[in-house]
């Protein structure tokens, strides 16, 4: 047997005895991996700083070793996400009644986990601990898969996690790391059918791509995120200048950040004459419309195909715009259903915008960086999914389960 079958096939199994774990040793495993995560910091940085190492000698872009870096700060967010799991509420066994029928049958239906979880994700090994812990609480087995730019960190944490598992005499494969980046068993990975669920890449737009088309077990897709902010006729500059300068500079290598601008033309003076100067200020580039590169220093001007880009940089698109409904309509064409945030005084106006606009997470007068689970509530997220099915945006708990019909009968049996 191949190593990418046993280790399927090892998870499926393990993910048996998880799905009818109590709640109270799952969260007692979950606090202590959290613990251990911390005692293990020296270890963590010391791995990751091998997987630095080779990312610099690879040329990696800034974005990638941003998300590729693990300090105290950040091992301490995986902790506290571990923590913050683990007090939530388990779905997994929550029931919901769905009536008596005529003949008598009560219908119910109750929350199961999926089964096995595989995540295939490139430069985030802090998505390790998040990834098991959201499928640890949730009932289901996790096969990881990270690229080879975060392997040395992924499976040194994983190793952390299993650790624990074994101490609570629970089998270590209920997270598993795959020991080796090839895409040869990457696509083993994807053909494994019998024992794993559902996939779950997290990465670039070739990634996400690759997995699609090839994966012969369903996919959840965790696209690219090209986030707007449009600023309304009726927007506060201030609230409008500190959402613009949170979503693009506070850290611009994530999903979250804002990659396009979009103003309306009544404000676009008042507003842009502000914003030119402090996007300057934070060494943004700025790729513009005709109309408003004269409020830019070194405005690089594109033409609408060169919209919808994302930077995952220092780099942002504007475009002035006449409505509302020309902002929506670019949105629709541009955006990447991740997340959008409208500017506006104008309650109407908003609400609008909310309804109208088909993306996963939709704001108003909020940064686009509060679009990420822990923020919304959720814990620490799996992903942010930007198809329909069977979720739509960040992931906690509850979308990592099912449903499954209970039906009680006294004998009754069809006509």
């Amino acid at each position: 047997m191949s190593l990418i079958k046993e280790l399927s096939k090892k998870a499926a199994q393990a993910a048996q005895i998880l799905s009818v774990l109590d709640e109270i040793v799952k969260n007692a495993v979950l606090l202590d991996m959290a613990k251990s995560l911390r005692e293990n910091t020296t270890g963590i940085i010391e791995e990751n700083g091998k997987d630095l190492v080779n990312a610099k000698n690879n040329s990696l872009s800034d974005a990638m070793i941003d998300r590729l870096t693990l300090d105290q700060e950040r091992i301490e967010a995986m902790a506290e996400g571990l923590e913050t799991v683990a007090i939530l509420p388990d779905p997994v066994g929550v029931e919901r009644d769905l009536g008596t029928r005529p003949n008598g049958l009560q219908i119910r239906k109750m929350r199961v986990p999926l089964g096995v979880v595989c995540m295939i994700f490139e430069a985030r090994p802090n998505v390790t601990a998040d990834a098991a812990g959201l499928c640890f609480k949730s009932g289901n087995a996790a096969i990881l898969r990270g690229g080879k730019e975060a392997l040395a960190s992924s499976l040194y944490i994983a190793n952390i996690l299993q650790n624990v598992l074994q101490k609570h005499d629970l089998p270590r494969e209920l997270i598993s790391v795959v020991p080796n980046a090839d895409r040869v068993l990457m696509q083993e990975l994807m053909e494994q059918k019998d024992y794993i669920d559902v996939i779950i890449p997290r990465g670039g737009e070739g990634l996400i791509n690759y997995v699609t088309e090839n994966s012969k077990i369903p996919v959840i897709q965790h696209f690219k995120g090209v986030c707007h902010l449009y600023i309304d006729k009726e927007a506060d500059i201030e609230t409008a200048i500190n959402l613009l300068v949170n979503g693009k500079t506070q850290r611009t290598g994530v999903c979250n950040a804002l990659e396009g601008l979009l103003v309306h033309e009544d404000i676009a003076k008042e507003f842009l004459s502000i914003a030119g100067a402090i996007l300057e200020e934070h060494s943004v580039k700025v790729n513009s419309c005709e109309n408003s590169s004269k409020y830019f220093n070194n405005a690089t001007v594109i033409n609408t195909d060169g919209f919808g880009e994302e930077y995952l940089d220092l780099e942002i698109a504007v475009r002035i715009l006449p409505s509302v409904e020309a902002a929506m309509e670019h949105i629709a064409r541009f955006g990447s259903h991740h997340t959008e945030v409208i500017c506006t005084k104008n309650e109407l106006t908003a609400k609008r915008f909310q309804r109208t606009v088909d993306s996963s997470v939709v704001m108003v007068n909020a940064s686009s960086r509060f679009s990420d689970g822990s923020q919304l509530g959720l814990g620490a997220e799996i992903g942010i999914a930007t198809t329909k099915l069977h979720a739509y945006g960040p992931m906690g708990l509850e979308s990592l389960t099912t449903e499954k019909y209970l039906v009680n009968g006294i004998g009754q049996v069809r006509a």
